[in-house]
C-alpha cells in the first residue's frame, strides 16, 4: 500500500507541476501532447488522426476532441488526405508551431527539475520499474513472484 500510495501522490504532484508549466503557455496536457506529437513528426508537421492517436497513445475519439479545441484556437488545421479520399490530415499551423517550440523547452526544464534529485542510473532504473508496474497493472493476469 505504501508503494502505490507514494506513486499516486507523486503522480498528482508531477501532474500539477507540469500543468503549471502548460498553463503559462495557455495549454493543458492533452493539447501539449498533440502539438508535441505533430512537431515530432517533422516537416511538414502533418499526420493522419489515426497515426496521431497511436503516437499519443489515446483513442481516436479523444483525438477528435483535442483537434476540435486546437483547431478553434488556430493551432492546427485539418484537410483532405490526398492519398485517402475518406481520410484527413492534421497540420500544425505556424502559430501552433511557434507555441509548441516556446512551451517545449519550459516543459523539458520542469521535467529536469523534477527528476534532478535522481542520478542518470536511478532515472533509468525508475523508468524500468515503473514500466514493469504499468505492464503488470494493465494485464489482468494473477500476480506472480
Amino acid at each position: 500500500m505504501a508503494t502505490l500510495g507514494r506513486l499516486s501522490r507523486t503522480t498528482l504532484v508531477v501532474e500539477s507541476r507540469l500543468a503549471e508549466t502548460f498553463a503559462r503557455h495557455g495549454l493543458d496536457a492533452p493539447s501539449f501532447d498533440v502539438l508535441a506529437t505533430l512537431l515530432r513528426s517533422g516537416a511538414p508537421y502533418r499526420i493522419a488522426p489515426l497515426e496521431l492517436a497511436r503516437e499519443a497513445m489515446i483513442s481516436t475519439s479523444a483525438v477528435a476532441q483535442r483537434l476540435n479545441k486546437l483547431e478553434s484556437r488556430g493551432f492546427v488545421t485539418r484537410e483532405a488526405n490526398p492519398d485517402d479520399g475518406r481520410g484527413t490530415l492534421v497540420s500544425l499551423t505556424g502559430t501552433g508551431k511557434d507555441l509548441i517550440e516556446t512551451a517545449l523547452p519550459d516543459h523539458l526544464e520542469t521535467e529536469r527539475a523534477i527528476t534532478a534529485v535522481l542520478s542518470t542510473d536511478e532515472q533509468a532504473l525508475l523508468g524500468m520499474l515503473l514500466q514493469r508496474i504499468s505492464t503488470a497493472a494493465s494485464s489482468r493476469q494473477p500476480p506472480t513472484r
